[in-house]
């Protein structure tokens, strides 16, 4: 296949033995995500029988089958599955080529839609957009807060322009730029029994804990620090995936936490918490801005990008 901009509506490969239509790669695409072709035509408002002729039609062009029976449902084959990646690059790029020629044609200085973990939410995009609203008070923002993987994947999919988060394995067709550190650390109300006496992993088992959900990666991290040394994981009593309410609740309630040092140490910080100073429980994390390679970034999302990266060298 091409590996160009697509800017009319449809999908050549290169010996031009046929081309897809754009809108029949739309309709596969949520056939596929929903894998069931009456929810499809739901979302779609188009019928079954419409929907089953645009997949018998991309399956004659492609000499492959893209669905296969399991079960009661269906499923993508190995063609399915390659033929989805490159329809979502297809999108994506025609997307972008769109919002390219709006604003050369506007002037405009763009919308940008900012993914952001939630550490990074309160501690380092509100000044950087402070000063580009400064720069050029035009700009609008789009903001989603979420955890990292759930982020990646919506970048992914053309549904963010940058994502603000915490650095994790390498992805084909993302590239990434280092902000900070973040050390993320065991802390609690400074009256807390826990500072009584010099503080060990061992007697933190003692001590009851709000923390995020089995799954969440500092969730994960702390408990197999815990199962490493052989002791039992954390007593959790109250569990939340909305990580910026942790530090105020530890605060009323006296239980432990895992939080970034950020809140115990920002000027903002008025909450009456302490680190509990222990090397095995100190994560420290890198935080990057990244977007997706070769896609079309406006200048406010240019900027976005530059200001992070001057806080970064400020601080």
């Amino acid at each position: 296949m091409r590996q160009k901009n697509p800017i009319d509506n449809s999908l050549n490969f290169i010996n031009g033995t046929f081309a897809m239509d754009a809108r029949d790669l739309r309709y596969f695409e949520t056939i596929a995500e929903l894998l069931h072709v009456g929810r499809a035509a739901q979302k779609l408002h188009r019928t079954q029988p419409a929907l089953t002729s645009c997949i018998r039609r991309l399956e004659a062009e492609c000499g492959s089958a893209l669905f296969e029976r399991a079960g009661r449902g269906i499923q993508l084959t190995q063609a399915g599955h390659t033929l989805l990646r490159w329809a979502q690059r297809v999108r994506n790029d025609m997307e972008d080529a769109k919002r390219e020629v709006t604003a050369l044609g506007s002037g405009s200085t763009g919308h940008v839609r900012v993914g952001v973990v939630p550490t990074a939410a309160q501690f380092l995009l509100p000044s950087a957009v402070r000063r580009l609203l400064q720069e050029a008070p035009e700009v609008t923002f789009g903001t989603v807060v979420s955890l990292v993987d759930n982020l990646k994947q919506m970048l992914l999919q053309g549904e963010l322009d940058i994502v603000i988060a915490s650095e994790t394995h390498s992805h084909p067709g993302l590239v990434s730029r280092v902000l900070a550190e973040d050390a993320i650390v065991v802390a609690a109300s400074a009256s807390h029994p826990v500072f009584r006496t010099p503080p060990t992993l061992k007697r933190l088992t003692q001590y009851r804990w709000a923390l995020q959900p089995v799954g969440a990666p500092l969730r994960d991290w702390l408990d197999h620090t815990f199962d490493r040394r052989r002791l039992p994981r954390p007593n959790v009593q109250v569990e939340s995936n909305v990580l910026l309410m942790l530090p105020t609740l530890i605060a009323e309630t006296g239980l432990l936490s895992f939080i970034s040092r950020h809140h115990l140490t920002s000027r903002s910080a008025r909450t009456g918490l302490m680190e509990v100073a222990l090397k095995e429980t100190t994560m420290i994390r890198t935080m990057v801005v990244m977007h997706r390679d070769q896609a079309y970034l406006s200048t406010a999302a240019q900027r976005l990008i530059d200001m992070l990266d001057a806080q970064k060298q400020a601080g």
